[in-house]
């Protein structure tokens, strides 16, 4: 008899059961998902990064074009739509702040507040920048226009300047006279009527500004809402020196503060805007 012949050392074992098999894999698998994790999250971020960069050079193509982001975000009925919302609010501001601002002056000369006068002035203000906002969307075929857009608000800047003047001198003149306010009913009825009214029409402002991407109207809204802000300093200050006489001063000095705000926002409404203006002198095909 002859013996059986040795196993071939050289062949290849097979798996001794499955699974051993499927821990190799686990293995293989365990390995290699961090590397591709890592190159899906790379693709993802390149593609994020992509996608910026399109939407910048978008955006710095269309102001190229002297034209608002509005322009590529808002269909035409919906930009004329919004367009006639903001003149229609413009003309509400305008009748309202005329109101207010007649009858903060009255009261500013009867009570002798520089806060209230401050507030007239500002509702002055107000009625012209509103005014602005009226050329700036007159034209319908306008709405995009980046250069009509940045002469508003160039002429906004001019007005905040020689507004802010105007208050500041009034308020420090009431200080360096020591000049007291009159505290009465209808002193506490006219800022509560102001503080509300100008606070209100100053977001609907903010609202549709940033729809329409327009700084002209922003900028409108922030004068409402720094006349509500002083609407609100009349009541305030009256109640302060009517409870504390020592604190005369509060009245003055608030004056004196908005008026440093309304300055600082004219100064930089200048500063950013007067560049644009000449970068889009060209495009009036809109005027």
């Amino acid at each position: 008899m002859m013996d059986p012949s040795p196993p071939d050392s050289t062949a290849v074992p097979e798996p001794a059961s499955g699974a051993d098999s499927r821990v190799v894999n686990g293995q293989c698998e365990q390995t290699d998902s961090p590397q591709q994790q890592q190159q899906e999250n790379n693709t993802e971020s390149q593609g994020e990064g992509f996608k910026m960069d399109q939407e910048m050079k978008i955006t710095e193509s269309i102001e190229d074009r002297g034209l608002l982001e509005s322009s590529m975000r808002l269909k035409p009925h919906e930009a004329q739509s919004y367009r006639k919302k903001a003149l229609w609010v413009s003309w509400a501001s305008i009748v309202a702040t005329i109101i207010l601002a007649i009858a903060a002056f009255t009261v500013s000369i009867m009570r002798h507040s520089a806060s209230a006068f401050g507030f007239a002035f500002d509702a002055t203000l107000d009625v012209l920048s509103s005014v602005i906002v009226l050329w700036r969307y007159s034209n319908a075929a306008a709405v995009h226009s980046a250069h009509r857009e940045y002469i508003a608000c160039v002429i906004l800047g001019v007005i905040f300047i020689l507004s802010s003047l105007c208050i500041m001198g009034k308020a420090i003149h009431d200080l360096a006279t020591k000049l007291l306010p009159e505290v009465d009913d209808l002193l506490f009825s006219v800022s509560i009527v102001s503080g509300l009214v100008c606070v209100v029409l100053a977001l609907i402002k903010f609202m549709l500004g940033k729809v329409l991407t327009s700084r002209a109207l922003i900028t409108d809204g922030f004068n409402s809402l720094v006349g509500g802000i002083m609407g609100f300093s009349i009541l305030i200050s009256a109640e302060v020196f009517k409870h504390e006489p020592k604190v005369w001063y509060l009245d003055g000095t608030i004056g004196v503060l908005m008026g440093l705000i309304i300055l600082t926002y004219g100064v930089k409404l200048l500063w950013d805007m007067i560049p644009r203006v000449r970068q889009t002198r060209n495009y009036e095909r809109f005027e």
